[in-house]
């Protein structure tokens, strides 16, 4: 096999990247929107159109993988014990095969959670709870609340594993749908992520791609592989740790904006500090959280939670923008595309705003305690301080007319708080859409994945870009 065809349906936008592996070259790229309101295979073979004719010929592709977050991606519910512990684990697994957490639920469920999972139109539930041979209470009885309403969602059990078998014939006694998995977190702070990930990615491609009409487009390409987000973190895990002779980047930061998240990627270990005392659920080496509240449009009112109205002032005053009413109109307008350059330095605030707030929540903290051995010093969260590289991914980013102003608010020049953010980053920028499909691509061809992704992203900084 030489060339492959790559595509990412994502909620906006369908891309499209050819790669030829015996040339190690990416051919060409193309994109147009999604049509899975319609049917999917109309934008698919719009851009497939718009890419063969750059190509100047018809190219034949010897294999055509795809990755989705089309129709608002995989959406989840995690529940769990403790909030701070196994219901934090189960989100954390969630967000790493690529899910939004709609609903997050601790201890014992009611008959109102259950409506509002039923209402949220879920995908998939990640039924968690107890440390193996911990607490089994809370998790068998909302397995059988679970069972007693019938609930028409896939669930997936990763708790306490003493409990397996009575969650087995609670649900199949009830007929409901559910798989089991590895508990997620078999000892306290213990993360254990990979089998409930492949689980989620299992019912991922079975069910929930059929659920939203993306399963049509499987007569005219190989198959939907993987959920966007997870392509996306496997490609910036592969650009970070390398590959066999080649080399990786190292500690590297991610930020993806859309219209209705903000996602950030971190690789990186916990920490390198020998004087620190770790406190909270262990963290993973590649990490993805979502602020489901924070975008550019459908949640762009987000961003004004935080701010004074000295801070709104300000803006009306040295920048002649009203933001809540910018705001206001872009969630009324969600398809509007900034024309003007007043539109586009508004939306380079936003982008901003939601960059700076996102890293607050995604990044470790760090204080001293003084113990019987001297001042020592308590970090929860990962240490994001010697991170090398800050990579923007998508539209708002790429097209922005200064990418640097929105990528620099990852940085400790606007930490609070002991907030432990990369301190003198690079900043690049992946100008031709590639992280996704590179993620896909590294599935069969890890090597020439990685030597793309080095080859295609740009150094970024405030003079403009460079090779």
């Amino acid at each position: 096999m030489s060339r492959y065809l790559l595509i990412d349906f994502g909620s906006t936008f369908t891309k499209l990247t050819a790669v030829d592996t015996e040339k190690k070259a990416i051919l060409g790229t193309a994109a147009h929107f999604t049509t899975v309101q319609e049917d999917i295979r109309i934008g698919y073979r719009k851009a497939l159109d718009r890419l063969q004719t750059r190509l100047g010929e018809t190219v034949t592709f010897d294999r055509i993988e795809a990755c989705s977050s089309a129709a608002g991606g995989l959406k989840m519910a995690a529940l769990g014990l403790v909030e701070e512990m196994t219901v934090e684990a189960a989100r954390r697994v969630c967000l790493g095969a690529g899910a939004k957490v709609d609903l997050v639920f601790s201890h014992h469920l009611t008959k109102a959670d259950l409506a509002a999972i039923v209402e949220a139109k879920i995908d998939i539930i990640l039924l968690a709870g107890g440390a193996d041979g911990g607490n089994s209470e809370c998790v068998l009885f909302n397995a059988r609340l679970l069972a007693d309403h019938r609930v028409s969602i896939p669930v997936i059990y990763a708790g306490n594993k003493s409990c397996r078998d009575e969650i087995a014939t609670i649900f199949t006694d009830a007929g409901l749908e559910f798989s089991l998995c590895e508990n997620v977190m078999p000892k306290i702070n213990q993360l254990n992520i990979e089998d409930a990930r492949n689980h989620i990615r299992s019912l991922f491609l079975k069910k929930i791609i059929v659920a939203k009409g993306i399963k049509t487009i499987e007569d005219e390409i190989d198959e939907v592989v993987l959920p966007t987000p997870e392509a996306v973190l496997r490609a910036c895990e592969l650009l970070a740790k390398g590959y066999l002779h080649e080399s990786g980047l190292g500690d590297l930061v991610a930020v993806d904006i859309g219209g209705a998240t903000t996602d950030l990627y971190s690789i990186c270990q916990t920490t390198r500090r020998s004087d620190v005392i770790l406190g909270g659920l262990e963290e993973p080496f590649a990490k993805r959280t979502v602020e489901g509240d924070l975008g550019l449009r459908y949640s762009a009112g987000g961003v004004l939670k935080d701010l004074s109205s000295e801070d709104l002032e300000g803006y009306r005053r040295d920048l002649g923008i009203d933001l809540p009413a910018e705001t206001t109109r872009r969630q009324a307008d969600v398809a509007m595309v900034p024309q003007t350059d007043s539109e586009k330095a508004i939306d380079g605030l936003i982008a901003q705003l939601c960059t700076r707030k996102a890293m607050s929540r995604h990044c470790g903290r760090m204080e001293e305690v003084f113990t019987p051995l001297g001042m020592m010093f308590h970090q929860t969260g990962k240490d994001l301080t010697d991170v090398g590289f800050v990579l923007g991914i998508g539209g708002p980013i790429i097209h922005a007319h200064d990418p640097v102003s929105i990528l620099r608010q990852t940085t400790d020049a606007f930490k609070q708080f002991g907030e432990l953010r990369p301190r003198h980053p690079q900043y690049l920028l992946d100008r031709d859409y590639v992280m996704s499909a590179m993620g896909l691509l590294s599935r069969f061809d890890p090597e020439l994945a990685l030597a793309l992704m080095k080859k295609h992203l740009v150094i970024c900084s405030p003079n403009g870009l460079a090779n």
